[in-house]
This record gives C-alpha cells, sequence and structure tokens, in this order.
C-alpha cells in the first residue's frame, strides 16, 4: 500500500551529523525526515513506513539563521542515578545559564513530494490490514489532521501537507542529475541487556549514496551503507 503527500513550508533544517557545534542541513530532505512527518499523520505501533522516492519540486535554496539552543544536555546515566537514589533536583536544564545563540545554514522556500508505501510489523492486530491502515491514513492526510504539527527537521520549522491524488508536478530539476554525496538514511537502534537487568539502546548511524536524477530522489533500490 501506498502514499504521494506533498509537503511544504519555509524553512527546513535536515542536520548533517558531522558537524555538531553548529548546524548545516543536508540539500534536501532525509528519509528519517520523511517518515517523522508521515508519523506525525497517522502513527501506529504495528505500521513500519518506508520511504520510496523524494521529488524536490522547489529549487534548492540556503539561508543563514541564528537560533537558541541550551549548551548541556541531560545524560542517561544522570536520569538513572536520580532514579535510584530518588533525587530528581538535577533533572532539569537552567535556560539562563545554558542558552547560547548558535548560527545555522538551513533551506528556505522548500517544497516536495514524499511517495512512501508501509509494511506491517509484529506488532499489529489480528484486525489489522493495509487497506485499512492506508484508508485510515489518507482521510487523515486529507483533512489535514495530525497527531502533532508536523516540522523539517526542527521544531521551529513547521511543515505544511495534504494529500496528493494525482500527478506529481514537474520539479526544479528536471533533466538534471546531482550527486548529492552520502548522506543519513535512519538511525538503527539495536537493543542491549545491562547486568542489572535493564534494556538500552545502541544508536547507530546509516548512511546512503544520494543522487538527485530529474529532481527525484530515489530510495526504492538505494544501497545503505553501515
Amino acid at each position: 500500500m501506498s502514499i504521494k503527500l506533498e509537503v511544504w513550508g519555509d524553512y527546513a533544517c535536515f542536520s548533517r551529523p558531522e558537524l555538531k557545534t553548529e548546524r548545516y542541513t543536508y540539500d534536501v530532505m532525509t528519509p528519517g525526515a520523511a517518515v517523522g512527518i508521515l508519523e506525525a499523520v497517522f502513527w501506529h505501533p504495528g505500521l513500519h513506513y518506508k520511504i520510496d522516492r523524494i521529488h524536490v519540486l522547489k529549487p534548492i535554496q540556503f539561508t543563514s539563521v541564528r537560533r537558541n539552543e541550551v549548551k548541556s544536555k541531560i545524560g542517561c546515566s544522570g536520569v538513572k542515578t536520580a532514579i535510584k537514589n530518588e533525587t530528581y533536583g538535577g533533572l532539569y536544564l537552567n535556560t539562563k545559564t545554558d542558552i547560547v545563540q548558535r548560527a545555522a545554514t538551513v533551506l528556505k522556500n522548500v517544497r516536495y513530494v514524499i511517495e512512501a508505501h508501509f509494511d506491517l510489523g509484529p506488532e499489529a492486530n489480528e484486525t489489522d490490514n493495509p487497506g485499512k491502515f492506508q484508508d485510515i491514513l489518507k482521510r487523515r492526510a486529507k483533512k489535514g489532521q495530525c497527531y502533532h504539527q508536523p516540522y523539517f527537521g526542527v521544531r521551529e520549522f513547521p511543515a505544511h501537507f495534504k494529500l496528493l491524488e494525482g500527478a506529481v508536478p514537474d520539479s526544479a530539476y528536471k533533466g538534471v542529475e546531482k550527486d548529492l554525496g552520502i548522506m543519513l538514511h535512519h538511525m538503527e537502534y539495536t537493543p542491549r541487556r545491562l547486568k542489572d537487568k535493564t534494556t538500552v539502546y545502541d544508536a547507530a548511524p546509516v548512511f546512503f549514496r544520494a543522487v538527485l536524477s530529474d529532481g527525484i530522489l530515489d530510495l526504492s533500490e538505494s544501497e545503505v551503507l553501515r
């Protein structure tokens, strides 16, 4: 079962993981960000989205902005210690002391079409079926319903969306092939059992070689790099 969703917004930031201090965006939307938008419209534990193609409709344009961020973070070890000792006073960030302004290179005036399909996982119930989920997803997209506001990389950059039932509009890069280099595909989480019998998840990035051909980032046959 497949769906086409047209999404657009004023700004977008799909951060490159190799640049940590100041954000620098990829040229186009990453597959993980596309999955996040679809899950904002309709999420179910037994539903797993697979991105087939991302159509880039508008020209790729960069701009620079300054954003307020926090320079500290609460680590997992601190949370575990607080739970064990029942002392929760340190589980907060004081924005007056931790806030910092950082420059970010972002995209502006973006518009994409996400083509995707989904598979049913082991979490699906016996009464669940692909046709049912497709009807729900299309109905919610057509009405503009979502569980939370979809966004392009960061929550400050909201994404507007609508169900696309006709043909995909022409891309600004029709007839052009553009090598985008190595791009983040998604984060892979592997469960690991600790000595105290708790389970943690190790995160590992999965990359792929991105090529924009005729304005289309084709992921159906892309080879992932681990």
